[in-house]
């Protein structure tokens, strides 16, 4: 199920019910946000509304057929992931914006993407 925002300029979207979806059929994206949160504050409910809302570079997840938030455009990021994804199998994905990353890596973390 494609549950990505939608890409028509505009279009309301549903960012409680996108919520939602997350809490109860993502258990590992909604982990991870929890654990981003505990990192950087509100700053990562923030970047995940954003995603949801069809913001670019700030939160995109892909979890037991689920896709939320919107795709990263930076040079070649969507390629690399997808090809890590299938390289090495990963069961779920979660893509943060670069500033999630930089607070994650200041506050000790191995890395910011979960």
């Amino acid at each position: 199920m494609d549950t990505r925002t939608a890409d028509k300029p505009g279009q309301q979207v549903d960012v409680q019910a996108r919520v939602q979806l997350i809490k109860a059929e993502m258990p590992e994206t909604y982990k991870a946000i929890v654990v981003q949160a505990q990192m950087m504050g509100n700053e990562a409910y923030a970047l995940v509304r954003r995603g949801l809302r069809g913001e670019a570079n700030c939160f995109y997840a892909v979890e037991r057929g689920h896709v939320v938030g919107t795709p990263f455009n930076l040079p070649d990021v969507q390629a690399d992931m997808a090809r890590f994804m299938v390289q090495f199998g990963c069961a779920f994905l979660v893509m943060w914006a670069p500033v999630a990353v930089a607070a994650a890596a200041g506050k000790g973390a191995a890395d910011g993407a979960h």
